[in-house]
């Protein structure tokens, strides 16, 4: 059954197409949340508004993911201007990172950086994720990597950091942490939700012993066989994320005002 997300009124001046991606934006800042995925009120997760060009939704600096809702999500465009009158501040470094992505990557619809123990372990290790595990086979070829350079605040960098993604929808920032690209906030989800398990079973893995190299052979295999793993019918993620937006449902529902 699918999640119902536009059913309660808004104080906000927007159009329905905003609202919903509002809602659904807020959900999965709860849901983050709700998994462990927060880092106090860094990090962010953005998304294009749907009928307007160059306008893209993300977290009002400040406030952490369990206080994030719809209303109070920041509308900004391409250069960084507020566009719905919000007070709320955004974090500069989410602003340069994400706004390059979404200017530059017609499809990224939306993105979501997050700094978990996890990923940023990984992110961290040399050689990053390995195919020792079945979520580590998901990514196998389908990573990218970018050097460390420090916050990412300014501008200049985006060049490097759209070169290394290259045509790949994940890019590792070494010593930091994951930048995922979707065509859609479910598809993000997922596969942040499968990174994310690579890299803890990696990391318990690694602190056990030698681990098990799975082959090449064996993970393309693997890969030409993933989409079948999927719900027939539904866009990637879309079941997994409208499960997680009832969990929150039956704990909160303030994500929805």
């Amino acid at each position: 059954m699918a999640t119902k997300l536009s059913t309660h009124s808004r104080n906000l001046d927007c159009s329905e197409a905003e609202w919903k991606a509002r809602l659904e934006l807020a959900a999965c800042y709860r849901v983050f949340d709700h998994l462990g995925w927060s880092e106090s009120i860094y990090n962010h997760i953005s998304v294009k508004v749907p009928d307007e060009e160059g306008a893209f939704l993300i977290n009002p600096f400040g406030l952490l993911y369990s206080e994030v809702c719809a209303s109070n999500l920041v509308k900004i465009d391409i250069d960084g201007n507020t566009l719905d009158g919000s007070t709320y501040p955004v974090n500069k470094a989410g602003f340069v990172q994400h706004s390059y992505f979404h200017r530059h990557v017609p499809w990224a619809h939306a993105i979501v950086h997050s700094h978990t123990t996890a990923t940023m372990a990984v992110c961290s290790l040399e050689g990053g994720l390995q195919p020792v595990n079945f979520y580590a086979c998901n990514f196998m070829g389908r990573l990218a990597y970018h050097d460390f350079e420090g916050i990412t605040v300014r501008a200049e960098e985006g060049e490097r950091l759209l070169a290394n993604l290259g045509d790949k929808r994940i890019l590792m920032l070494k010593n930091h942490g994951p930048v995922i690209l979707g065509r859609s906030l479910p598809e993000v989800f997922i596969q942040h939700w499968s990174l994310q398990r690579a890299c803890e079973v990696q990391m318990a893995t690694l602190s056990m012993g030698k681990p098990i190299v799975v082959p090449d052979e064996v993970v393309e295999v693997h890969l030409r066989d993933l989409s079948q793993g999927g719900v027939p019918g539904r866009e990637p993620g879309r079941a997994d994320f409208d499960a997680w937006v009832r969990k929150i449902d039956s704990i909160d529902r303030s994500w929805r005002d």
